[in-house]
């Protein structure tokens, strides 16, 4: 397990730990039952606290049922939902249907308005209005999808940072340190989304 834990984690986050620590080492040190105690070490005194403190057993569970693909699900339907002022005040119809096409059932999600009612102030509206209005206008599908993708992350991170510190590490070793753009979701609609998730990974 720990094996496929050091493998997941972004190398950037070794060598904060390390300085100088090279690609060859690295894998060295992954294939090695010491080199990998020693990194194991590093991430559970910085940015694996929470991950690594309970033990093994405890961070393998969260791992097998957090995978990279259902955390890009969650990041994304959660950066869907941070977006949903923006969404539903696209009325024209060649960026409305662009956004059925690429959000599919996510667009049924931003505009549900059981799961949150979007109201925010107009200046974060705007913001959004024309960081969505840009992606569209890329005409790139991978555009939107980064986009929606890196709020998602900042969205999940203020939630578990609270609520779920170990997920928040976890999701957050997974891509190389940067600087997230500020969340805006209220606890509510991030819990009902991050427990449709849980659920469907308990299930699987």
């Amino acid at each position: 397990m720990l094996q496929a834990l050091l493998t997941e984690v972004h190398p950037a986050w070794h060598r904060t730990a390390v300085p100088g620590l090279d690609d060859a080492l690295l894998a060295r040190a992954r294939t090695s039952a010491l080199g990998r105690r020693m990194l194991a070490a590093w991430l559970a005194e910085g940015p694996g606290q929470a991950l690594l403190a309970p033990g093994l057993q405890d961070a393998s569970g969260l791992i097998a049922r957090w995978s990279r693909p259902r955390l890009d699900a969650l990041h994304r339907d959660l950066g869907t939902l941070a977006f949903a002022p923006a969404i539903r005040a696209e009325i024209r119809r060649e960026p409305v249907r662009r956004l059925k096409a690429e959000l599919g059932t996510g667009y049924l999600l931003a505009i549900d308005r059981s799961v949150w009612d979007a109201q925010v102030e107009p200046a974060l509206q705007s913001r959004l209005a024309c960081e969505l209005a840009g992606a569209l206008e890329d005409g790139q599908s991978s555009t939107l999808s980064a986009l929606l993708a890196r709020q998602g992350e900042a969205e999940l991170q203020a939630w578990a940072g609270q609520r779920e510190p170990a997920l928040a590490e976890w999701a957050r070793l997974l891509g190389a340190p940067s600087d997230a753009p500020a969340p805006h979701l209220p606890e509510k609609p991030v819990l009902i989304v991050h427990t449709h998730h849980q659920s469907r990974a308990i299930a699987a």
